[in-house]
């Protein structure tokens, strides 16, 4: 009967997406991750190093390792320290793979530029100190198609956009949030900003405007924390628990935030679910922390739009999780998403795959996707110019690029103010006298900070090369 040829099961090449943790000698063994009590996910990587906060005596680290440096992590393995407390989040530079933030209990953010060798001794300078908030700074989130524009959101109810290139603040949105910002995300050309909040509501967010431009009471009636994210089409995916203590996740179109798209209850578990959404595949990723699993969804325009694909189950329950940027995949392997996931004293990464049959580039999975270039720089984006990101294709895999320094331009305060009071004659002539004395000063700071540095170069290369010659014994 012609009944019978109704398609039952919902076409979609992801439908067997599996999960797969890596060989025991792939991961990244003896590193003590924070015990902070932070929803946020402890674990940042690229397609060069893997971050991960880490316990600290009397401040706050985070560990960078070069991602090809598996294994055991040597004791003595610099740090990143330059925090007087707890880090409580980190995040790479989208637009350049040696640049991180990081975001601390002591009130600031910090950016650094990390080197493509190992340092020698742990990395205590930022390139740029951020002060503004009044409270811990627990969310940092890079602007995803302007140069240099960084997002920080606080305890002090603050959001602040920072342009890291000159160390300025651009925009403070305050009285927005009427209580704790849980999260804060972009959306694909950051023109928009959506965050949850304890006060219970989901706010869409003109940041240049600073206007709110719609908002949702209780997506969800639980009391526990909300997430949410944007994803294609400007629609907006959130977790959060029902009335019930159930976790749910919903979907939401802006232009009617009053009925969801789609609500389903999953499990009664209380960990806050990390969502994790690939624009590529349209797959969101759900990490409860606490949690064994990764759920997986795919989002699409046929009812019931959030489709349940699979579960990666284990044993292991999840101290955070890290997620790498699509040009940081294996393609050959048909690898569409890759987790670091944490535990107590190591990381272990995940590879998500497609099952395909045939070794060709399948760009089917692989559509163009953001690459490392910036659309605009940061006074374009503040003047009110949108650019969607700048695409690379995948067909050839991606290789990062060398190290690019992050310079800080610090805008000198006497250039807008005019100089207090009557000008003494004589300094003039001192400051003439000086000038080119003060000049071969620096000029030779300079040079020793290079020789410092290709020492220390020097220095790891033979530390390395020894290591290859004893084989790791002591």
């Amino acid at each position: 009967p012609p009944a019978m040829s109704r398609r039952v099961v919902r076409q979609s090449k992801f439908r067997h997406v599996f999960g797969q943790p890596v060989k025991a000698d792939q991961m990244y063994e003896d590193i003590r991750v924070s015990k902070v009590t932070c929803d946020s996910s402890f674990c940042a990587v690229n397609p060069k190093f893997v971050a991960i906060i880490v316990e600290s005596g009397g401040g706050g680290a985070f560990i960078v390792l070069p991602l090809a440096k598996t294994g055991r992590v040597d004791k003595n393995h610099p740090l990143v320290t330059g925090h007087t407390a707890p880090v409580l989040d980190i995040d790479w530079c989208p637009h350049n793979d040696n640049v991180i933030a990081s975001a601390s209990e002591d009130t600031t953010v910090m950016v650094w530029q990390i080197p493509d060798y190992v340092p020698v001794r742990n990395i205590t300078e930022p390139v740029v100190t951020l002060e503004g908030h009044s409270k811990r700074v627990s969310i940092i989130s890079w602007h995803p198609t302007a140069r240099n524009v960084l997002l920080s959101a606080g305890c002090d109810n603050l959001v602040i956009l920072w342009n890291v290139g000159t160390g300025e603040m651009l925009l403070a949105l305050d009285d927005m949030h009427t209580d704790l910002i849980y999260n804060v995300g972009w959306n694909r050309n950051g023109s928009l900003l959506v965050t949850t909040c304890k006060d219970k509501k989901v706010r869409v967010i003109d940041p240049r405007k600073q206007q709110i431009i719609a908002e949702k009471t209780k997506p969800h009636d639980g009391t526990r924390p909300i997430r949410a994210i944007f994803v294609a089409d400007g629609k907006i995916f959130t977790t959060g628990f029902s009335r019930m203590s159930e976790r749910q996740l919903g979907l939401w179109d802006l232009n009617n935030f009053e009925e969801p798209i789609a609500l389903q209850e999953m499990d009664t578990s209380n960990g806050v679910l990390l969502p994790f959404y690939d624009a590529d595949s349209s797959i969101v990723y759900l990490c409860g922390k606490g949690d064994s699993s990764i759920r997986y969804f795919e989002i699409t325009d046929e009812a019931p739009y959030v489709h349940y694909l699979n579960t990666y189950s284990s044993k292991e329950p999840q101290r955070g999780m890290g997620f790498m940027p699509k040009r940081g995949l294996d393609v050959s392997k048909c690898e569409i998403a890759r987790f670091f996931k944490l535990h107590e004293r190591k990381c272990e990464p995940i590879v998500m795959t497609v099952p395909r049959k045939s070794d060709l580039f399948q760009d089917d999975l692989y559509p163009d996707t953001p690459g490392p270039e910036p659309a605009l720089e940061a006074d374009e984006w503040l003047s009110g110019k949108d650019a969607e990101p700048i695409l690379i294709s995948l067909r050839d895999g991606y290789v990062p690029i060398k190290n690019r320094e992050l310079k800080v331009v610090k805008k000198n305060i006497l250039d807008s103010k005019p100089p207090p009071g009557p000008r003494r004659s004589h300094s003039t002539c001192d400051s003439d006298y000086f000038s080119p004395a003060l000049e071969e000063v620096l000029e030779e700071i300079r040079a020793l900070k290079e020789t410092v540095q290709a020492q220390e170069k020097r220095i790891s290369d033979l530390e390395n090369k020894l290591c290859q010659f004893t084989n790791g014994t002591d």
